[in-house]
Parts: structure tokens; C-alpha cells; sequence
């Protein structure tokens, strides 16, 4: 069975607490993981940012909008218990708590604030944290088909420089770019310590459209044979058709690690290579520690 959604964990949460003894947020996890009859893999699934586990992520949220409208409370930090409106609720034998009941329910204590963000809060049945993240990554592939076309616009030697940065910053050692006309099918020379005991070659191709071909890698492998250095690195902007990749993959004594288009964006981006930072967002919680100071 999928993850439950967030909103369909409130009425099965609120009735886990009929009996008014206090739950831990932990315990609500175990105990709706087995009730949805969860996987292991189901249990252990994350949020895109790795920050907490889905399904703990939904039941906290569940549990929060129960709070907010004062249909359960926490005696003490980490526990939930019922309360009297909560326990009203559960006599009316309603069908489903959602955002909409609970909406209704509050509409007379609370002003009503609608926002685009809220619709699709309530239509869509994600968590803030999966709203956020999926804004985020929504975000992140325009961005990565901005940078990749620009990537194919810039002159050959450019990308190859980028190509050194890129591997500077990802602390693989010093790069030098080799002579152009007498590069012997690489492009670039990375030493991975100071005295240049261990070395890695580069290849970097700039293609718009054109996949990678058996014969260039077949170049890039032969250079790599005939010398002792045991590592190269093949980056380009496109894609590597099937027999490079087996080519690749046949030589015997090296590693030849490949890198394409959509790799190379999301490595430039992770390390803020031809990208810089338009904003930041601080996402806040409430200090439970700060209000129960018994100083």
C-alpha cells in the first residue's frame, strides 16, 4: 500500500486517541505504518531533502493541523492526547477530516485567509516540506535546461576550462588544460596530489546534439592505455550512445567515468559552477524548549 497522503492520517490519528491517553508523535508513526501496512522500503522512504522520513513527515503534519484546531493537545513536549472537542468530533461519525473540515470547523474563531498556496495545500495533499520541495526541484530542472543550453553555446576550450573548475571544486586536484593541437585525445590533466604521483585525464566535449560515439571513446581509452595514468574522466554535454558506454567499460586495468549532460548540470549547480545564488528562505518552527523554561 502507498504512503497515505496527510490528510487522510487525521481521522484515523484523532481516533488512535479516543481512549485520552497521551501518544507519542513516534509511537502515532509505528502504529499508522502498521495500520497502512507499510513496507520496509514504504517506512524508510525520504523527503528529497533526506531532512525526515516521509511518512513520519505526514503524520506530523496530520498531527499539527489537529493541534492548530484544538482537537487534540500535548500535555507535556512529545505527546498528544485528545480533547473534549476533539472527542465531539469523533461522535458526529464523520467520514473525513481534511483541511476543508477543519477549515469549516475553525472558520468561526479564525479569519479566513485564502491563497493560491493554500488551494494547492488542500487539492493536492502534500505537506509544506513536499510543497517546498517540489517548488524546489520544479525550480532546479528549469534551471539545470537554462545552464545545459548555455553549456553547448560556449566555444570549445571555455567548456574545457569549466570542466577543470567543475573537478577543482569537487577536490580532485589541480587541472591543466593540455595544448589544443597536440592534445593526443585529452583535454585536460588533473592531479590528485601535489607532487602529481596519482593523475587523472579529462575529456570534455561539447556537442549541442551529437551523442558521444565508440569511436571517440575508443580514442579517449587509447590515450589512457598507452600511458600509466589508471583514471579518466569523459564529460560532455550530450549523451554517450550504448557501445561508447560498453567501451567504457571493457578496458581492462582502468576506470573511465562518464559524465553526461545531465550530470554535468546537476554537479555545476551542486557546486555553484555558473550559478550564484538568487535568495534564501528560513524555514522556522516553534521552541518548545523556550516555553517550558522553569527557571
Amino acid at each position: 500500500m502507498a504512503i497515505p497522503d496527510f490528510q487522510t492520517l487525521m481521522l484515523p490519528l484523532l481516533e488512535l486517541l479516543k481512549d485520552g491517553k497521551p501518544v507519542k508523535l513516534s509511537e502515532m508513526v509505528d502504529i499508522m505504518s502498521d495500520k497502512y501496512n507499510l513496507t520496509e522500503e514504504e517506512r524508510n522512504e525520504w523527503l528529497p531533502s533526506k531532512l525526515q522520513k516521509t511518512m513520519y513527515n505526514r503524520v506530523a503534519w496530520a498531527k499539527q493541523y489537529l493541534k492548530n484546531s484544538e482537537l487534540i493537545e500535548s500535555p507535556e513536549k512529545g505527546s498528544f492526547k485528545i480533547t473534549e472537542k476533539g472527542l465531539n468530533i469523533l461522535k458526529s461519525k464523520p467520514e473525513r477530516i481534511d483541511l476543508r473540515f477543519l477549515k469549516n470547523l475553525d472558520k468561526e474563531n479564525q479569519p479566513e485567509v485564502e491563497s493560491e498556496l493554500q488551494e494547492t495545500h488542500i487539492e493536492e495533499n502534500k505537506t509544506p516540506e513536499e510543497l517546498i520541495e517540489n517548488a524546489q526541484s520544479l525550480y532546479t530542472e528549469s534551471l539545470k535546461k537554462e545552464l545545459l543550453a548555455k553549456l553547448k553555446s560556449v566555444d570549445p576550450v571555455q567548456f574545457e576550462r569549466i570542466v577543470l573548475i567543475l573537478m577543482e571544486k569537487m577536490n580532485y586536484g589541480v587541472g591543466s588544460m593540455t595544448p589544443t593541437s597536440h592534445d593526443g585525445g585529452i583535454d585536460g590533466i588533473i592531479d590528485e596530489d601535489e607532487l602529481g604521483l596519482e593523475k587523472i585525464y579529462l575529456q570534455a566535449k561539447r556537442y549541442s546534439d551529437n551523442k558521444v560515439n565508440e569511436k571517440e571513446m575508443q580514442n579517449f581509452a587509447g590515450a589512457l592505455g598507452c600511458s600509466p595514468v589508471r583514471k579518466g574522466v569523459f564529460i560532455t554535454t550530450s549523451y554517450f550512445d550504448e557501445r561508447a558506454k560498453r567501451k567504457a567499460d571493457s578496458i581492462q586495468g582502468k576506470v573511465i567515468r562518464l559524465v553526461d549532460g545531465e550530470e554535468l548540470t546537476r554537479l555545476m549547480i551542486k557546486h555553484n559552477i555558473g550559478v550564484q545564488t538568487k535568495t534564501k528562505i528560513e524555514i522556522k518552527k516553534l521552541d518548545e524548549d523556550f516555553f517550558n523554561d522553569e527557571e
